[in-house]
């Protein structure tokens, strides 16, 4: 658990080292529109990644949960729905904000 907290901080720390240049650039700069597209669809693909991962765990911790205990699954299958909603709800957030920052930034034609 500690390694996956010190690359997620890793990886959090290089994307805000990349963004900091982009927006810092001048903005009668055409290539800045495809670094903020570029940023827009790194971030919506590592949004998806994150939450296929958080889905596969949520099944597994549950599967594992029915497993071993088999008079809590209805329990633990209602907790994982909620939860699965919960993340879902997160990802889809994330991956449109992504996509309203590529769009925001191709309709402005920075």
């Amino acid at each position: 658990m500690k390694k996956a907290m010190q690359l997620a901080f890793l990886v959090a720390f290089v994307l805000l080292v990349m963004a900091t240049p982009a927006f810092a650039a001048d903005t009668t700069d055409t290539g800045h529109m495809a670094t903020v597209l570029a940023g827009a669809a790194v971030g919506a693909g590592l949004t998806i990644i994150g939450a296929g991962f958080g889905f596969g765990k949520i099944g597994s911790a549950a599967l594992e949960s029915m497993a071993r205990q088999p008079e809590v699954a209805a329990r633990a299958q209602t907790a994982m729905i909620i939860i699965a909603a919960l993340l879902e709800g997160a990802t889809l957030f994330a991956v449109y904000v992504c996509y309203a920052v590529g769009t925001g930034a191709s309709a402005k034609g920075f």
